[in-house]
């Protein structure tokens, strides 16, 4: 059978072979990966495709601090070790974001409903204690609720492609209740389940964070 008839983690092509496997060890033991482990934040939750605002997937953000004014984060489709690459986020302040051009800021989108409505969580490891956990997570909030984001995925993986087909696509984020429909109701629900959260409590518990103006 050939690489283009097989299927391993979700994506067109053939196991790793043992020799893949033996280097993969030594390079990860040999290399610094430097870039990679500047990631300080893992924050999960759905974009919207720009040009069907029905259309919603779960995203995993793997994201570095620039400086204060500038995060990139890396897109996966699950937090599972053969996770897939979908698209990356740029996120910059209220501050940056003034500066742009009108042409530009039209591919930006806020985070407010996100953080407002508890839809964007910040994972925890296990055996943390959720309290101490949940209180980190809301003091993030208080930095994410005023950032804007710019986000392009290059994997449609909700359609069920085995490879990234296509030009990159534009997304952005939820806005309002009502939006995304009956899907992203389901998507949300079993979201929450799979991390052991509740938007619900979170949404309580980031009441008191204010609603930054957002700018157009």
């Amino acid at each position: 059978m050939s690489s283009a008839e097989q299927e391993t983690a979700g994506a067109t092509g053939a196991p790793l072979t043992t020799k893949s496997k033996v280097l993969e060890t030594g390079a990860s033991m040999m290399q610094s990966f430097h870039p990679i482990k500047a990631v300080c934040a893992h924050l999960n939750a759905f974009h919207v495709y720009a040009s069907e605002p029905n259309r919603c997937v779960e995203s995993n953000h793997y994201c570095t601090h620039l400086n204060e004014d500038v995060r990139q984060c890396l897109i996966y489709d699950t937090h599972s070790p053969t996770a897939k690459l979908i698209g990356v986020e740029y996120m910059i302040s209220a501050k940056l974001y003034k500066t742009l051009p009108a042409s530009e800021r039209k591919l930006w989108h806020s985070h407010v409903f996100e953080v407002k409505s508890g839809m964007l969580i910040m994972p925890g490891s296990d055996g943390l204690p959720t309290g101490i956990w949940e209180e980190a997570e809301t003091k993030e909030m208080e930095d994410v609720v005023g950032l804007y984001g710019k986000t392009y995925h290059f994997w449609q993986v909700d359609r069920g492609d085995k490879l990234p087909m296509g030009e990159p696509v534009l997304m952005g984020s939820l806005t309002q209740e009502g939006q995304g429909g009956e899907a992203l109701k389901k998507m949300w629900k079993e979201r929450d389940e799979n991390f052991g959260v509740s938007s619900l409590q979170k949404k309580e518990k980031r009441g008191y964070i204010g609603e930054p103006e957002v700018h157009e």
